[in-house]
């Protein structure tokens, strides 16, 4: 493991990059690295037998991993901070390494799970709107940097658009007015909405998909 650091260090790779290989904090590395080589040996050999943070999970993240292939690190880590966020608190380095050293031990290749894509006709005029949200940083009139946020209504058949802009985050009463502001615009509702992933919109993204089994 010690030589694997060296050639990983020596192939190009930042100590932030080994580090979060390894699931240590960048600062572990540079201390260690300092130590000689076969204090380094010692310490990287620790690593792998010493308790990690998601040892008494495993089994449960094994049985993710088998039963679906695809899924990724920032899935699982979704997933167990659905079940355990009042007693789990863990980082996305640390489940991407975790994840990563039980699909090399347990022989779980990553398996790709591309979209389909398909040609949607235009749906008749008036009848859906997207929503979406985002954000720019703009200049203002004495050189200071702010961030703008814009909730955005784009009529599907004419791509008519209706947009808001704040100075601040957008709250729940902010997107219920900007709603009722749009609609004035547009002269009328819209049969149906189609909204992007936002977190005053979506509560979880798992719940149409298939669940986590225990």
């Amino acid at each position: 493991m010690y030589m694997e650091i060296q050639q990983l260090l020596k192939k190009g790779f930042s100590k932030s990059k080994v580090a979060d290989k390894l699931g240590v904090s960048r600062a572990t590395v540079y201390r260690h690295l300092k130590r000689s080589p076969s204090e380094m040996a010692e310490w990287v050999e620790s690593l792998q037998t010493r308790k990690k943070k998601l040892d008494p999970y495993k089994e449960l993240i094994l049985n993710w991993l088998r039963e679906h292939p695809d899924l990724s690190a920032a899935q699982v880590q979704d997933w167990l901070m659905e079940r355990y966020k009042e007693q789990l608190e863990v980082g996305e380095s640390t489940v991407r390494a975790y994840v990563r050293e039980l699909r090399v031990e347990y022989k779980i290749a990553k398996e790709s799970s591309p979209r389909d894509y398909e040609a949607i006709p235009d749906s008749p005029l008036g009848e859906q709107v997207q929503v979406d949200f985002g954000h720019t940083k703009q200049k203002t009139s004495d050189n200071k940097e702010v961030k703008l946020n814009f909730i955005a209504f784009v009529l599907s058949n004419s791509r008519y658009k209706y947009k808001e802009w704040l100075d601040r985050p957008f709250t729940t009463q902010d997107v219920i007015q900007a709603h009722e502001n749009a609609f004035q615009w547009f002269c009328g509702i819209p049969g149906e909405l189609v909204y992007d992933q936002d977190s005053l919109i979506v509560v979880s993204e798992n719940g149409c998909k298939c669940q986590p089994k225990s």
